[in-house]
């Protein structure tokens, strides 16, 4: 999937006003699921994702590698997270990062959303399955 038709449909499942609402929505789920997961994990991700998009979860990831490793946190500081760099509430962040894991199982394969999904506590992991499941 190209970066402009992964950015329309995050637009169109979620129901943002802009194209850049939808380019921020993306980018603060993926920054902040890259702080989530162990970086060897989000980098597979990554590598799957259009460059552009990818390019966001690989800058947190780097990060993440030269620190102490994947943040252990669960649902709500993850939308907590969404939403303070998405500039929206919880339920906007909720609604956005479910629109984000839906085409994110579209546009990768080999199983790395099952992996990453794995890798997730419970409440977290209905967050990233419910996306897929619509």
């Amino acid at each position: 999937m190209q970066h402009d038709a992964f950015i329309g449909q995050v637009q169109a499942r979620a129901h943002l006003h802009s194209r850049g609402a939808a380019e921020e929505a993306t980018r603060a789920t993926l920054e902040t699921l890259a702080e989530r997961v162990d970086p060897g994990l989000g980098e597979d991700l990554a590598a799957q994702l259009p460059r552009e998009i990818g390019e966001n979860m690989l800058r947190v990831t780097r990060q993440t590698k030269q620190g102490p490793g994947a943040e252990s946190f669960d649902q709500e500081e993850f939308l907590s997270r969404v939403a303070q760099r998405s500039h929206s509430d919880p339920p906007q962040a909720s609604h956005n990062a479910r629109a984000v894991f839906e085409l994110l199982d579209e546009a990768t394969t080999g199983g790395v959303m099952d992996r990453v999904r794995q890798a997730l506590p419970q409440d977290l992991r209905q967050l990233a399955t419910q996306g897929s499941e619509g």
